[in-house]
């Protein structure tokens, strides 16, 4: 069985981000488990991604979790909500992956109660599924996976049909990397942020068929 650390070892974030998608974010929140699969994620490259909270080196109080071993929570706020990044390279090298869209599996009632929408509506986008899981605050930032009530299942997946690449959404317009196409989703998922419905799968979610 692959360790969380054996996940992150020895690759690029850019790889570790495409290998997230389907995997299972836990949450065991003060109202219960909730959970989801992973279907859209962004990779932030550190002090050579002008798009990056690290860019150049930059370190402060508020993006440190960055700069921590792989595994490391990294809790911001953006726009007035609160999204999740986990650090994954070693510590000192502060590149991170942006979890922005689940598709529910556990708990959705209580998801439901905390962010009262229906559907895709409920996870899809960073802030929307921070606010469904009833994650309001910076409490377990810069705290290892392992030592906090989340965790990514490696062994409960699914596996996408197709894996688009894209650039990523509603980052900085400075420097050469705003385009750069370091955002991963699941195509005809309809739990990723923007998709249009045409372009929706609501038969299989994008997700090959469990044999």
């Amino acid at each position: 069985m692959i360790t969380m650390a054996e996940f992150f070892s020895g690759r690029s974030t850019e790889t570790v981000t495409r290998d997230l998608l389907g995997k299972l974010l836990r949450y065991r929140s003060p109202k219960g488990l909730v959970s989801g699969y992973i279907v859209e994620a962004e990779a932030y490259l550190g002090a050579a991604d002008s798009a990056a909270h690290a860019y150049q080196g930059r370190r402060t109080k508020a993006n440190d979790a960055l700069y921590g071993a792989p595994g490391n929570i990294y809790i911001y706020t953006s726009r007035g909500y609160y999204a999740f990044d986990i650090a994954a390279q070693s510590e000192g090298e502060p590149q991170g992956i942006l979890i922005r869209g689940v598709e529910p599996k556990d708990g959705l009632s209580i998801m439901m109660a905390n962010r009262p929408k229906t559907g895709s509506e409920l996870t899809n986008g960073p802030g929307k599924l921070m606010q469904a899981f009833g994650v309001n605050d910076l409490h377990w930032n810069n705290t290892m996976l392992d030592d906090s009530p989340f965790s990514i299942d490696l062994q409960d997946s699914r596996t996408p049909v197709k894996i688009v690449s894209s650039a990523r959404i509603g980052v900085s317009k400075r420097g050469g990397q705003t385009n750069a196409p370091y955002r991963y989703y699941v195509a005809g998922s309809p739990y990723v942020s923007g998709m249009r419905k045409r372009d929706m799968d609501f038969e299989t979610h994008g997700w090959q068929e469990v044999k």
